[in-house]
């Protein structure tokens, strides 16, 4: 908890909180002449600091709360597609980025689906994968809680490749941009406990390996193995 208070603190000193700490410095480095001509400084200093430090422990507290959901997601959620039902742009910018709304549909086996609603800076790598109409999502069974998955995301919507090597056959095989196959790889992994990003390598785990060979040898082109 202090490594993320400290690495909150150091982001709100970034962002224009060091206004209060310098007022404090110069008002003690001048000394005791200057000081009934600047005791606006201390007090000034000292107020931004204190809300310095309160926002940082309320960002250090988001912080944990967001991985603790994280974790639970992770642990009890299943996988699913969220479809894209609308988007909607708004009249705020962050970082020169406009924000938009993105309304969702959550299908969830063997419980009701449930629409909702997400609010998202509309950055260039974003709006590629929202272009697919379709996102994956953790959602916890019996209850409306979830999370985007956004690298899921991205290779359900072909922004990334999505190659598979089977030193069996001496092929790759291409599943880029196909939803469907690709879904019930991504399920098979987490169901698995196995991170979804970058490269992949379950050679150590047979049976699982088989499932995903079984998926890919139905739906992926091929081309022969590249020598590395």
């Amino acid at each position: 908890m202090l490594a993320r208070y400290l690495k909150a603190q150091a982001s709100v000193l970034l962002f224009g909180g060091l206004v209060g700490p310098i007022f404090l410095i110069v008002y003690f480095a001048l000394g005791t002449m200057a000081r009934p001509y600047i005791q606006w400084m201390f007090w000034v200093g000292l107020l931004i600091t204190a809300a310095d430090v309160l926002a940082a422990l309320a960002l250090a507290n988001a912080g944990a709360k967001s991985d603790a959901r994280h974790d639970e997601l992770t642990q009890r959620g299943v996988l699913v597609l969220a479809r894209i039902v609308g988007i909607s742009d708004t009249s705020w910018f962050v970082n020169d980025q406009q924000m938009i709304k993105v309304n969702l549909h959550l299908d969830v086996p063997g419980a009701p689906g449930f629409d909702t609603q997400e609010t998202m800076a509309s950055s260039p790598t974003r709006m590629q994968i929202l272009a697919a109409h379709k996102l994956v999502a953790l959602v916890e069974p019996g209850t409306e809680k979830y999370e985007i998955d956004w690298n899921a995301s991205a290779l359900i919507a072909g922004v990334v490749p999505a190659e598979f090597t089977l030193d069996e056959d001496e092929k790759t095989y291409d599943l880029t941009g196909q939803a469907g196959p690709l879904m019930e790889i991504l399920q098979i992994l987490h169901a698995n406990r196995i991170p979804i990003s970058g490269t992949i390598d379950i050679r150590s785990n047979p049976d699982l390996r088989q499932q995903v060979m079984g998926i890919v040898r139905r739906a992926g082109t091929d081309r022969p193995v590249q020598p590395v």
